[in-house]
């Protein structure tokens, strides 16, 4: 097993029977711009009720020229986090590590240690798929009723960054209906596992949050 050290940790609390996102583009100083900076994390259940998906976007504003050259961080775990007793502590985690062209998924599992650090739990390898090249339909694999992908996507966050500069120095005071997408024409690298309800349990309420940790 390796030993991993946080370098990011950007998380949203997220209750599973909503769907919650939480956004952060190249806003986290040590890693801004670099292919461990996390854009948005998503948890919602999924179009089978009996799942739910948790979706980790990294690597923000990447132009469709440059989206084809862009890889996953083979020193970087993503790890989701979830807490099912409401202590604000992760009972289990789904982590994602690429090598060579896939990505691995361990999980859903008890963490070897909660917090900060974390050790990669090999033993527990329940996934993994190719990774989509970019312009190429989606590679999703199955297996014991979870699925997985990782790879390239059109980032499907909404944000007016224009506007919201103009709402915080005082010179407007709220959103343009319809705004302008700051986000439009750029891309993301996804990370998605849908996780059968079952495999997870706690008391029908979770909280969830993703961290990006480098070795």
């Amino acid at each position: 097993m390796k030993k991993l050290k946080t370098v990011l940790g950007i998380g949203a609390i997220a209750v599973a029977s909503f769907f919650i996102i939480a956004a952060d583009h190249i806003d986290a100083p040590a890693v801004a711009g670099g292919n461990s900076d996390i854009t948005d994390f998503y948890a919602f259940q999924g179009q089978n009720e009996d799942n739910l998906v948790f979706v980790a976007n990294l690597q923000g504003l990447l132009s469709p020229s440059t989206t084809g050259s862009a890889t996953f961080n083979e020193n970087v775990l993503v790890e989701f986090n979830i807490d099912t007793d409401q202590d604000n502590i992760e009972d289990l985690v789904i982590q994602a590590v690429p090598r060579n062209g896939k990505m691995y998924f361990f999980g859903p599992i008890a963490p070897a240690q909660t917090g900060l650090n974390s050790m990669i739990q090999t033993n527990a390898l329940t996934g993994e798929v190719d990774i989509t090249a970019y312009g190429s339909a989606p590679v999703i694999t199955t297996n014991g009723g979870m699925s997985f992908f990782a790879g390239p996507r059109d980032d499907p966050f909404f944000m007016d960054f224009a506007q919201f500069s103009e709402i915080i120095a005082g010179n407007a005071t709220g959103f343009n209906s319809p705004g302008a997408d700051t986000f439009a024409g750029t891309n993301v690298m996804s990370i998605v596992v849908e996780v059968p309800k079952s495999m997870i349990g706690g008391s029908g309420t979770i909280n969830t949050w993703v961290e990006s940790k480098r070795k």
